[in-house]
C-alpha cells in the first residue's frame, strides 16, 4: 500500500516507529512531518495528510499526536476523510471493518511500541465489511455535502 504519515511534536518519536514498522511490512511510506521534536501545530500536518488521501495520492494516512484525538479532530474537517482514533486493537479493527477509515490516528504518548504495532497490524489486515456500513458512510457523506456549501 502507498501510505502517508504525519505527526505533531507530541507524536514525533512514535511516528518514527510507525514509519519503520510500515516499511518493514512492505508498504511504500511518505513522511509529511514534522521532522523534529520542536513544536508544530497539529492542524497543519493533519490537513496535509488528509488532503493527500482525499486526492488519492495515497491509499491511507496515519497521523500521530500525543493521544490521537487532536489530529483526528482536524483531519475529519476535510470532506472525504474518515479519520478514526484507535486506542487498542478492537478500535483499530472497527475503524477498518465498519468505518472504512482512510486515516488512522494514534497516540504517541499514550501507547508504547507494542500497542502501536498491534493496532497497525490489525488495521491493515482487516478488510472493510461493507453491507450495512455502506448506508452509514453514505449518511456521513451527506452530512459533509450539507455543510460544505
Amino acid at each position: 500500500m502507498k501510505l502517508v504519515v504525519g505527526s505533531d511534536h507530541g507524536g514525533f518519536s512514535a511516528k518514527d516507529f510507525v514509519k519503520k514498522w510500515l516499511l518493514k511490512a512492505g508498504h511504500d511510506v511518505a513522511d509529511f512531518g514534522c521532522h523534529s521534536p520542536e513544536a508544530v501545530d497539529y492542524p497543519d500536518i493533519a490537513q496535509l495528510v488528509g488532503e493527500a488521501v482525499v486526492r488519492r495520492e495515497f491509499d491511507k494516512g496515519i497521523l500521530v499526536d500525543g493521544f490521537g484525538g487532536a489530529v483526528c479532530l482536524a483531519a475529519n474537517k476535510i470532506p472525504g476523510v474518515r479519520a478514526v482514533a484507535a486506542y487498542n486493537s478492537v478500535s483499530a479493527r472497527f475503524a477498518a471493518a465498519h468505518d472504512d477509515a482512510n486515516v488512522l490516528c494514534l497516540g504517541g504518548k499514550t501507547h508504547g511500541e507494542f500497542a502501536l504495532a498491534e493496532m497497525l497490524q490489525v488495521f491493515f489486515s482487516t478488510p472493510y465489511e461493507g453491507g450495512r456500513h455502506d448506508g452509514r458512510l453514505a449518511k456521513i457523506a451527506g452530512i459533509e455535502r450539507k455543510y460544505s456549501r
